[in-house]
């Protein structure tokens, strides 16, 4: 590929970003330590602690993977190790998660801002250069992760760029995230909400709480089913020593004038009127668990999603975030906010909740362990990059052309529905844009031919533009569609993986090549960041 071509692809791929779902439901992989594993497509029996044989390299990976969770509190790095496994018993050439563990926790610290409205950049950098020293793990020796903006840290004047540079600066495929849902998930994950729900076949509710927002989360037999978030959190008001307000966010401005009282920064408040206002909070909490009417009436203003659609009773109900460590007892030291008495009037009124609480003792460190072990996915391996420099590519936004491959395949059809949905989509013509297919039906040659010819007409203008290619499949198709592509005379750069599922409004980043496994990381994220 020219220098020209190569600039203008790598000027495509930093541009844009959501949330993820995956028909196997896990997420990771490494080439890094050179330990893989083999599975018996041709019957012959290798353990999968076999290091030495050499098909093992092929078809098991691992990973080092970091998460950094910059909250509107806390931040925080955490280290993992994630090994996949190819599944091909089940002739499918994709990979999933078959055991992670934690190799270093960083300390929590609380999130240095230069002023109420911005977030300290400089400061960050020697957390997060510290946690990688005290991990004893380079920059470059990690594969994978997530920077993570949670809260009120994404309403930062300088979040997204806070974002993007440690993005960039932190390993070879570090996905700058954020988004409430997702955040919900994530937690859920970290928690231990989902494990307990596959393990008991349980439903089971989480419930996030840090310093700006408090995410809910529903999973049920190992998925989470719903999310939602409110924005209820220990820092919306920060008082110092003597009682005055150092930082009031709209949120808790109009949650204290709910109450009666006009605050403005400056203000001295009493202990007395701010757990008040904490328990209110608790209450709204309750009420939107429970369904019931809320202290605040209409609660639209305090809503950053639409409400849960899974609702109680549940098996077990755990609660995870900073908050989360007073609920359980295990923190008593304040911090100037709202923290403590949030915490301790969420415990009083735990037996209205509609379930019984247990305790996975995982609470402040939920999301970043989330963020580490469960925002990525790893391709099968039949594969097809026209150019490894490609990637990574990152912030690509899925369309999801709505198109029936069940049947018989006409490539009018096809170009139609992608012409279709790219003018519903608004996409500009240089969007950086990733295009989804969940292939069904044989994979013969004559139908998948009918099927390229379709993309080919009907993505023909950024085609001719010379715009990279990113195809995205669940089924195992990925190869054969660029080689084609291939003979039907596209040169335009091709970027073709399957076994990932896609939906509408993802956003993904795609990783470099896994040497070893001939796979790529893909990681489906949330970009929200709030003006």
């Amino acid at each position: 590929m020219s220098d020209s071509a190569l600039t203008a692809v790598q000027q495509y791929g930093h541009q844009h970003g959501h949330r993820h779902d995956h028909d196997h439901g896990h997420d990771h992989g490494h080439d890094h330590s050179d330990d893989h594993g083999h599975d018996h497509d041709h019957g012959v029996n290798i353990s999968p602690d076999d290091p030495e044989h050499p098909l093992w390299e092929r078809d098991q990976i691992v990973l080092t993977s970091v998460g950094i969770d910059i909250g509107s509190a806390t931040s925080q790095l955490l280290f993992s190790r994630l090994t996949l496994r190819r599944l091909g018993r089940e002739l499918s050439s994709a990979f999933v998660v078959v055991d992670k563990h934690v190799i270093h926790e960083s300390a929590v610290a609380l999130t240095p801002y230069a002023d109420g409205l911005r977030i300290d950049d400089e400061r960050l950098k020697t957390i997060v250069d510290e946690a990688f020293e005290s991990a004893g793990i380079s920059a470059d020796e990690v594969d994978t992760g997530a920077v993570i903006l949670t809260g009120e840290a994404t309403r930062r004047r300088n979040a997204r760029a806070i974002a993007d540079l440690f993005a960039a600066r932190t390993g070879r495929f570090i996905c700058a995230t954020a988004g409430h849902d997702m955040e919900a998930a994530l937690a859920a994950h970290g928690s231990g909400a989902v494990a307990r729900s596959e393990r008991d076949h349980a439903r089971v509710l989480n419930i996030d709480i840090g310093g700006g927002t408090t995410k809910l989360s529903v999973a049920e037999s190992g998925t989470v089913r719903s999310t939602s978030a409110l924005h209820l959190g220990a820092r919306l008001i920060v008082a110092d020593d003597s009682g005055r307000i150092v930082r009031l966010e709209p949120a808790g401005r109009r949650l204290a004038a709910a109450l009666g009282r006009d605050w403005s920064l400056g203000d001295r408040v009493g202990a007395a009127e701010l757990a008040d206002l904490a328990a209110l909070m608790a209450d709204t909490v309750i009420a939107e668990v429970n369904r019931t009417p809320a202290p605040l009436g209409d609660l639209d203003w305090i809503r950053l999603t639409e409400p849960l659609t899974e609702h109680g009773p549940y098996d077990a109900v755990l609660f995870s975030g900073g908050v989360a460590e007073y609920v359980y007892g295990r923190e008593e030291k304040e911090f100037g906010d709202l923290g403590l008495l949030f915490g301790r009037a969420l415990a009083e009124r735990t037996g209205r909740l509609p379930g019984p609480v247990e305790d996975s003792g995982r609470a402040i460190r939920a999301t970043v362990l989330g963020a580490s072990q469960y925002t990525v996915q790893v391709s099968g391996n039949t594969i097809h990059i026209s150019d490894p420099d490609l990637l990574p590519l990152h912030n690509l936004r899925v369309v999801r052309p709505d198109v029936d491959l069940a049947g018989t395949v006409d490539p009018d059809q096809i170009a139609a529905a992608i012409e279709r949905h790219l003018s519903r989509a608004e996409a500009d013509p240089d969007d950086a844009l990733v295009f989804g297919f969940r292939w069904s039906g044989l994979p013969s040659f004559p139908r998948l031919d009918a099927f390229v010819e379709g993309i080919r007409r009907g993505l023909s203008g950024r085609i001719a533009a010379g715009l990279p290619l990113c195809l995205l499949f669940d089924g195992d198709i990925a190869r054969t569609v660029g080689g084609i592509l291939l003979d039907q005379g596209v040169t335009t750069p091709v970027v073709s993986v399957d076994g990932i599922a896609v939906t509408e409004f993802d956003f993904v980043d795609i990783g470099a090549v896994l040497p070893k496994s001939g796979t790529v990381p893909v990681s489906l994220k949330s970009m929200v960041f709030s003006l």
